[in-house]
C-alpha cells in the first residue's frame, strides 16, 4: 500500500509516499523550512505544497509535535502556543484535500522503529527518543504504544530534559560530543530510575553520529542507534495511516 507521510518538525517539515508493507520511502523526501514562529496555517500551506509536489490523492499520515488527541494538538513544542486545541487533523484535511491522520512525531518513529528498524523482535519496555530540535520519546510495552509520554520535558536540574540535551542546544552551545554526552548520560539515567526499559533506541539526525558518543553512556539498557533515523518519522506517520484505508 502507498501513502503519503509527512513529517513536521520545529525546523523542516519533510515527506515523501511510503510503502507502508516493506517500510520504505519509494522516492527521495520533499523538505520545506518549517514557517517562522510555526503558526497553524502557515504550517498547513507547507503541508499543502509538498502534497501538491508529489501531487498526491490518497490517504496522509503526518506527524506532529505535540500531544495529539483525536486529531487535536493539546501541546505545543518548538511550533506556536496558537495550535494548543487546533484540530490538525481537520485543518490539514482542508488545504490538502485528502483523508488525514495526525500523531505525535515521536510516537510515529516508534512505529517505524518497532516494525522496520531497531526495535523488531523486541518486548518488554522499549524506549525510543529522538534528539533534534527537542527530545521526543514514545514507549511500547510488549509492542503496544503508550502514546503522547512528552518525556523530553521531564524536569532536570530545574529545566526541562530537552533545554540541557537536545541535539540542538549541542549545536547551539557549540558543545564537543563529550561534553553533550555527559547531559545525555544523566538524562538516561533518569528516565531509568523511573520507568527501567530494557532497550533504549536513540533516534534523531545525531544518531548518525552515535560512534561519537555511545562509548560514554553509562546505562542497565541496551542502547542502539534508530535504523531508520530522520526517515521514521515520515514511514510510521504513513503506516498509521493505514487504518484510513
Amino acid at each position: 500500500m502507498e501513502i503519503l507521510g509527512i513529517d513536521i518538525g520545529g525546523s523542516g517539515i519533510k515527506g515523501a509516499p511510503v510503502d507502508t508493507e516493506k517500510g520504505v520511502m519509494l522516492t527521495d523526501r520533499h523538505r520545506i523550512s518549517t514557517p517562522d514562529g510555526g503558526k497553524p496555517d502557515d504550517v498547513a500551506e507547507v503541508v499543502g505544497q509538498i502534497v501538491k509536489h508529489f501531487d498526491w490523492k490518497g490517504p496522509i499520515g503526518c506527524t506532529f509535535p505535540a500531544v495529539m488527541k483525536n486529531g487535536f494538538a493539546y501541546s505545543a513544542a518548538n511550533v506556536h502556543d496558537s495550535w494548543i486545541g487546533t484540530d490538525a487533523h481537520r485543518l490539514f484535511q482542508r488545504v490538502t484535500g485528502c483523508p488525514v491522520i495526525v500523531l505525535n512525531d515521536a510516537d510515529a518513529a516508534g512505529i517505524a522503529e518497532m516494525r522496520f528498524g531497531a526495535g523488531v523482535g523486541h518486548d518488554g519496555i522499549v524506549f525510543i527518543l529522538t534528539f533534534g530540535t527537542g527530545i521526543g520519546s514514545a514507549i511500547f510495552v510488549d509492542g503496544t504504544l503508550m502514546p503522547n509520554t512528552e518525556l523530553g520535558h521531564l524536569e532536570i536540574r530545574g529545566k526541562d530534559a530537552e533545554d540541557r540535551a537536545a541535539d540542538s542546544i549541542r549545536k547551539q552551545k557549540d558543545w564537543s560530543y563529550k561534553k553533550w554526552s555527559k547531559r545525555v548520560n544523566e538524562y538516561l539515567q533518569h528516565l531509568e530510575f523511573l520507568f527501567s526499559p530494557d532497550l533504549i533506541i536513540f533516534g534523531g539526525g545525531v544518531s548518525k553520529k552515535h560512534e561519537k558518543f555511545f562509548h560514554r553512556l553509562d546505562t542497565r539498557a541496551e542502547v542502539v542507534p534508530a535504523q531508520l533515523r530522520n526517515n521514521a518519522g515520515i514511514i510510521g506517520a504513513a503506516v498509521a495511516a493505514t487504518k484510513l484505508v
